[in-house]
């Protein structure tokens, strides 16, 4: 099965929601924090996708996926 970019969308607003719904109703430091290890993650696939060669928008592409790509498994 493979992941679009379309999925990712899906993972990036789950994750929005989330970390909205948890800055409002819990802490703003849990908050911070989860945003903080997507961003790493972000990060991390970013330098590796430059690693293997990708560039540009494609390297881009690649990390976003990478980091929110589980979006398209809680679809239906």
């Amino acid at each position: 099965m493979s992941v679009d970019v379309r999925g990712a969308h899906i993972g990036l607003v789950a994750t929005t929601i989330v970390v909205v719904v948890v800055a409002t109703l819990g802490s703003l430091g849990w908050a911070w924090t989860i945003a903080g290890c997507f961003g790493a993650w972000y990060s991390m696939a970013l330098l590796v996708a430059r690693l293997r060669d990708w560039r540009g928008w494609n390297a881009v592409r690649r990390a976003y996926v990478a980091t929110f790509g589980w979006g398209d498994y809680i679809t239906p």
